[in-house]
């Protein structure tokens, strides 16, 4: 898999993912964004074995997007503070089935994770593995019964954006798990990391980094909105 690197330096490595591509290894054995990112460190550094690589975030197997590794310790501590305290900035930007009712929101849930189904489904505060999960949402444009919408997670829970909004009626395209009428041929679903924000754990500034969504039917009417 040929890597796409969005930023290099002493500390940092930011990567696109492809959808449906592990993070990290798994029960796959499907090759991982991780092997392939190392490998490429320690070719283009002609580093002799293994090269440091911390991962700091992730995203779900279907989605694509930003992705950011840590190439020191130092770094990778700095970072996961960051991303678990909520000061990391992450816009997605999704396909969804349906109309909205409103142009725009906030959607406040509490979620459970069954882990043995891997689904996350709403709840109330009282259940004690409940977390709650803000994320805010703006309808950009609406075409046939589809609607492009961006997202902006406050907090950072698993599969959040996607019960979010499947609790809007608007299932994104592909995300079989959470309401969609139909997969995607390649298994993806709609929902891309478009740009992520950080302090860089060493010049204590904020940096960016973004990509466009992949090249494919569903994401037409992405292209079609001017940022």
């Amino acid at each position: 898999m040929p890597l796409e690197v969005l930023h290099c330096d002493n500390h940092l490595l930011a990567v696109v993912k492809p959808a449906c591509i592990p993070i990290v290894p798994d029960e796959s054995k499907d090759e991982s964004l991780f092997d392939v990112a190392r490998k490429w460190v320690e070719t283009e550094f002609k580093k002799p074995g293994r090269a440091f690589l911390g991962v700091v975030h992730r995203l779900d197997r279907p989605v694509s997007g930003v992705v950011l590794f840590a190439r020191t310790s130092k770094a990778a501590a700095r970072l996961t503070d960051q991303f678990q305290d909520h000061t990391a900035q992450k816009t997605y930007v999704a396909i969804c089935h349906g109309m909205p009712k409103h142009d725009d929101g906030e959607l406040v849930h509490y979620l459970v994770k069954d882990h043995s189904k891997n689904v996350v489904k709403i709840s109330t505060p009282k259940k004690s593995d409940a977390v709650r999960a803000v994320t805010h949402w703006r309808a950009l444009k609406c075409e046939g019964k589809l609607t492009l919408v961006e997202l902006i997670p406050e907090t950072g829970r698993p599969h959040q954006l996607r019960v979010a909004m499947a609790s809007l009626d608007m299932p994104i395209v592909g995300d079989l798990k959470y309401g969609a009428p139909k997969p995607v041929r390649d298994k993806s679903i709609a929902l891309h990391a478009r740009d992520l924000t950080i302090s860089h754990p060493t010049l204590k500034e904020p940096i960016t980094f973004s990509c466009e969504p992949p090249h494919c039917r569903w994401w037409q009417l992405y292209r079609g909105k001017l940022r």
